[in-house]
């Protein structure tokens, strides 16, 4: 039945791939924090067990073990004691089953160092502010970029010769040491941004054109930051596909038959995007690197500083839920672009028909 509808048979193809993907990212996202000596309910004990008794003491740490999953309970939720007393402890694999049951239901448990606060509470919060910053730098990164290697490869000359050494530099500089280098220069030296902070702080969250104002104005160095260096990346990437379009059969066919240079161009960056949209994905994956870490940099309250604040505190379960919240968003963005590049590159619906017979 699905030989009949190739895109449909190519989309379930990719998407069970995919699905299996984020499966192993889950397993591995519950093996990594596991691999070390620090157990979390030791963490908490240590601020948890000040001024109790010691029978206190075993009650609250049993609370905290049933809590993260750790020790067997009945069906009523009672702890469960050996011959000796003890509580019996989960095994591996089933603290596996409860965490993957956990996370397909959307429950990524609670912070260990904010304890009782969720985590999901913790990454909503942070989540907007990453958002705010990432998806228009990396966006307008992304079409900057590709204009001005389309225009680079297309006009070539002084324009050329201008815009690559440019854009091979602001590709190949790190974001943390870009941002380091703004800090210095427009912050220290010149003074003319905030080094760091979303906000000013003598203000509070709201939909005042003050707070609006100061976030516009801590706004600039971070966006900076990561829009320069995406678009150098993506500027470069456009202008081989360009060069490399401007040889084919079409394009030399279309100036033959006289056609307007804006109708040539959009000819040429159309066909040298296709492969540009997978770029846009990998740089929605960049977030996990250099982006992040630009957060890190300016203290920008978003889901690289909740990472750093987890790592540095030993929140193993924030850190689990920052990292498979990052991993699903490059999962569905890459799976997102394979859709688009099926349906817009007339090759691969080629393809897909012709695996279809």
């Amino acid at each position: 039945m699905l030989k009949q509808y190739p895109t449909l048979r190519y989309i379930l193809q990719r998407g069970v791939w995919y699905f299996l993907t984020f499966l192993v990212a889950i397993a591995i996202n519950f093996i990594l924090p596991r691999l070390g000596d620090r157990n979390p309910v030791d963490i908490m004990m240590a601020k948890a067990s000040q001024g109790l008794s010691d029978e206190a003491v075993k009650e609250k740490r049993e609370s905290f073990e049933k809590e993260f999953g750790l020790i067997e309970v009945t069906a009523e939720g009672k702890i469960i004691h050996d011959a000796n007393g003890k509580t019996v402890k989960v095994s591996g694999f089933n603290q596996f089953l409860n965490y993957l049951k956990m996370t397909l239901s959307g429950d990524l448990g609670k912070s260990i160092q904010k304890y009782p606060k969720n985590v999901s509470d913790i990454i909503i919060e942070a989540v907007p502010w990453t958002l705010a910053l990432q998806f228009p730098s990396i966006l307008l990164g992304w079409i900057f970029g590709n204009v001005l290697g389309a225009l680079a490869a297309y006009r070539r000359g002084v324009f050329d010769r201008v815009i690559f050494p440019m854009a091979l530099f602001m590709s190949s500089v790190p974001f943390f040491v870009f941002g380091m280098v703004l800090v210095y220069w427009f912050a220290v030296v010149l003074g003319w941004f905030p080094a760091m902070e979303a906000y000013s702080g003598a203000l509070n969250p709201s939909l005042s054109l003050e707070f609006i104002g100061s976030m516009g104005y801590h706004y600039v160095l971070p966006f900076f930051s990561i829009f320069l260096i995406l678009a150098g990346g993506q500027a470069i990437g456009m202008r081989s596909m360009g060069i490399y379009e401007l040889g084919t059969d079409y394009i030399k066919y279309a100036k033959w038959l006289g056609l307007k240079e804006t109708k040539i161009l959009s000819y040429l960056f159309r066909n040298a995007m296709l492969p540009q949209l997978t770029g846009l994905a990998l740089s929605i994956g960049s977030m996990v690197g250099g982006a992040l870490i630009t957060e890190m940099i300016f203290s920008y309250p978003g889901l690289g500083m909740a990472m750093l604040t987890a790592i540095g505190s030993n929140d193993y379960t924030v850190i689990q839920g920052c990292t498979l919240l990052v991993t699903t968003s490059v999962l569905v963005a890459n799976f997102s672009v394979d859709i688009m590049i099926g349906f817009l590159d007339p090759r691969v619906k080629a393809g897909m028909q012709m695996g279809g017979k």
